[in-house]
């Protein structure tokens, strides 16, 4: 298997083990500015999708704010970073090696989730829970912009 061609799906994988939803609401949002992705995740096609995923992702954004935030290692934190990392795994991969790019994306967002947490703590002793989490908004959407641009193209048409 040539990892060079799940490379994409790797590093979506490592988005999601900071923010959940921010892969899907990237994703998303290129689907909604006419960009379309190699796998083929006929999800992608549905508007509730496209806008749930950007709620979703703009919820998270101010949610991990709060001091009643919990961790991003938590049951359902980690299930959500399963789902979300699988299917934009699955979406960046090349056609015919979706269930590769999500089992890629998984495998390094579960451990990278207890990693991004440690450093989020750390962050959070010397700076706050708001400034730090911020920053961490700042570098892990811009990350997931860069992702998801470099690996989609154009809808045919378009």
């Amino acid at each position: 298997m040539e990892i060079r061609s799940l490379l994409s799906s790797i590093l979506i994988g490592a988005v999601a083990s900071a923010r959940s939803m921010t892969p899907m609401a990237t994703i998303a949002t290129a689907r909604l500015a006419g960009r379309d992705t190699t796998g083929d995740i006929f999800l992608l096609n549905r508007p509730v999708f496209k806008y749930g995923a950007l709620a979703m992702g703009v919820g998270e954004l101010f949610g991990d704010k709060m001091k009643s935030a919990p961790d991003r290692t938590v049951a359902l934190g980690l299930l959500a970073r399963v789902m979300s990392a699988g299917i934009a795994g699955a979406a960046l991969a090349p056609k015919g090696r979706e269930k590769a790019g999500a089992a890629v994306a998984v495998a390094t967002a579960v451990p990278l989730a207890y990693a991004t947490l440690a450093c989020r703590k750390q962050a959070m002793a010397r700076m706050g829970q708001t400034r730090s989490g911020l920053i961490e908004d700042a570098l892990v959407v811009a990350a997931s912009t860069a992702i998801v641009a470099l690996s989609t193209r154009n809808q045919p048409g378009e």
